[in-house]
């Protein structure tokens, strides 16, 4: 702790990865003094690892970034409703720590010029921004503690213009749910189908169609298939006129 300040001064004026010192610079206002981290936290996992590899890509930092992200914006929203229950606080934080919104608020920190400039040649695709983002949370974390962390979430993420809390209090973005239920209530019977798995940058991808009584009525592409069937089914409201309309 006691070398934290001078390690700070000397990164900020001699450390070779000023871009990387300047980002953060601007988005946390301090200079990392663990720069290795904060450089391990824009590190994607290669396709193939040896034993000396998996611990130099930000999968770990993801890790602990994600429970930390979980209990901060629990506690946040713990003491901003004070008269909500169980429920919604839960669905309010599934809102905010979900796969989307991270990718959104990561792409407006523009922390793509970092993953490109530590991961050349390699596509960059919207879910590497959002895990990028929890991992560089770990390393806030690891680097300057609770507090610091805490505030990083909390002014930056949450109040720092990247999400709009109060859109989310109505917003519901369960197309999967709500397909589910137009169809109940219209005596139709809504069924997926994963129609090709393929490669795709030397990772699964999936393409899944929403079937409405037999009938394919939407398509979708994910890394993953939960992400697929959400957009095929966000695809299938919008055809069918009953989507309200997106925030984002």
């Amino acid at each position: 702790m006691f070398f934290k300040p001078i390690q700070r001064t000397y990164n900020r004026f001699f450390c070779k990865e000023k871009l990387l010192i300047q980002k953060m610079r601007d988005i946390l206002g301090y200079t990392p003094a663990n720069v290795h981290l904060f450089k391990k936290s824009f590190l994607h996992k290669p396709e193939k690892l040896d034993k000396f590899q998996d611990a130099r890509n930000n999968e770990r930092l993801e890790f602990l970034g994600d429970a930390m992200l979980g209990m901060v914006v629990g506690e946040y929203l713990f003491s901003k409703y004070p008269s909500s229950d169980e429920g919604f606080l839960t669905k309010m934080r599934s809102k905010i720590v979900k796969r989307k919104s991270l990718n959104q608020i990561a792409t407006k920190m523009e922390l793509i010029d970092l993953l490109h400039h530590y991961n050349q040649g390699i596509r960059i695709s919207p879910s590497m921004l959002g895990n990028c983002l929890e991992a560089l949370i770990g390393a806030i974390y690891l680097d300057a503690g609770f507090h610091a962390t805490s505030r990083f979430i909390v002014n930056k993420m949450l109040q720092g213009g990247y999400l709009n809390i109060h859109e989310l209090e109505t917003y519901d973005d369960n197309y999967k749910s709500q397909l589910l239920e137009w169809c109940q209530k219209n005596n139709k019977i809504v069924t997926y189908k994963v129609i090709n798995k393929y490669k795709q940058d030397k990772r699964d991808r999936f393409k899944v169609a929403v079937i409405i009584d037999e009938e394919q009525l939407a398509f979708a592409d994910d890394y993953n298939k939960k992400s697929a069937e959400q957009t095929a089914s966000e695809k299938a409201l919008l055809s069918l006129g009953v989507l309200e309309k997106n925030i984002d």
